[in-house]
Formats: structure tokens, C-alpha cells, sequence
């Protein structure tokens, strides 16, 4: 059977488990390398990047997750997740590291503060049937994406307003991210999506 973990040291770790569980997946918190073993894939959750990756390095699951994660692992980052899986960030602190394997440049906070969070519907072209309607995406101090590599997918991007055109999902290969909180919507058509892509490796 397939596990996903959820990076579990800080972020919306228990709504991930349910958007799983309603998707039929088994999902498991991952806090320590030995648990990280046991997994399929990752979720990388919505929370604060910067305090993320120092209790990655903290609890010694940093460098072993950056090394799943480069072996191929599949992950799905969200909000900070994205920012942990980008490869070059802007707008970060000094010396903030990420996991890395994402071919993007990610601006952290690029849609403002707290007091600037706002939600939109959006449309995923690329993503088949299941996604013939507009996907109701919840934005909360979020990232958006400045650039993609060759390789990289743009599957949404915001359709109106002062940020049209930002792109806020993409895909490379086996890694997925958006800017937005998809654990927080109801709708599980994107952890659906992601546990296709790791079922079918």
C-alpha cells in the first residue's frame, strides 16, 4: 500500500493526513529519519519556512530528506513546502536553506502579509476531467513562482486582480508545489492528483 508522509515538525500537518485519509491514502507524520524510511512520498505543509528548515537540521531529517528527495522521492509542497522544495528563493532570510530538486525561483511572502490573504478560484487546464471545474485555492502569506526551468509545468496560475498571471502551481517531473493551501479547501482533487502520480511510479 502506498504512505505519504507529512513533514510534521511544524505546519498544517493533521489536515494533510485527512486530505490523505479522503483520498485513501494512508498518511503518516514524519518527524525523525527512521520514519522518513517508511514512506513513499512526502507532503511538505503550509507553515513557516524559515522555522521549518531549522528544525529540519534540528531534529537531523534535513539532510536525509534533501537525499530522498534527489534519489527521485515524490513531494508535494504547499505555501512554505513550495518554498522548501524551490531551488533558488528571493525574499528569504539570510542564509536560508531549502531541500532543493524544484527548477523555480520562488519569491517568499510575494502576495504580502497576513492581513493580505485572499482567495481565489482557479483553473488547471492540464490536469484532465477531474478538474473541469474552477479550483477554490486559499492564499495565506503565500509564495508565488518569478521563474520556471525547461523542464518545469506551470499548471495555474491567478487569473484576475493585481497578481494575474503569477503562477502559483507547478510540476517537475515528480514534485509538485503551490503557493496556495490545498489542505485547508475541502476539495482533495490535488492530493488525489499527487497520490495518482506517486501510485503510478
Amino acid at each position: 500500500m502506498t504512505v505519504i508522509g507529512v513533514f510534521a515538525l511544524q505546519g498544517n500537518v493533521r489536515e494533510h493526513l485527512a486530505m490523505l485519509a479522503a483520498v485513501g491514502v494512508e498518511g503518516r507524520a514524519v518527524r525523525r529519519p527512521a520514519e522518513l524510511e517508511q514512506v513513499d512520498a512526502m507532503v511538505l505543509p503550509g507553515g513557516e519556512s524559515t522555522t521549518m528548515y531549522k528544525l529540519a537540521r534540528s531534529f537531523e531529517l534535513f539532510e536525509p530528506l534533501q537525499k530522498r528527495l534527489a534519489d527521485g522521492m515524490p513531494a508535494f509542497g504547499t505555501c512554505a513546502g513550495m518554498i522548501m522544495l524551490a531551488n533558488r528563493i528571493t525574499g528569504g532570510i539570510e542564509d536560508q536553506e531549502t531541500l532543493g530538486g524544484l527548477d523555480v525561483t520562488v519569491r517568499r511572502n510575494a502576495f504580502g502579509r497576513q492581513v493580505d490573504s485572499f482567495e481565489a478560484d482557479l483553473d488547471f487546464p492540464g490536469l484532465g476531467a477531474g478538474f473541469d471545474t474552477p479550483y477554490h485555492a486559499v492564499f495565506i502569506r503565500a509564495p508565488w513562482v518569478e521563474r520556471v526551468g525547461h523542464d518545469v509545468e506551470v499548471l495555474s496560475t491567478v487569473s484576475s486582480g493585481p497578481a494575474a498571471g503569477r503562477i502559483v502551481a507547478v510540476r517537475h517531473d515528480r514534485l509538485l508545489a503551490t503557493s496556495f493551501h490545498p489542505e485547508m479547501t475541502g476539495d482533495a482533487r490535488l492530493h488525489g492528483y499527487f497520490a495518482e502520480l506517486v501510485r503510478g511510479l
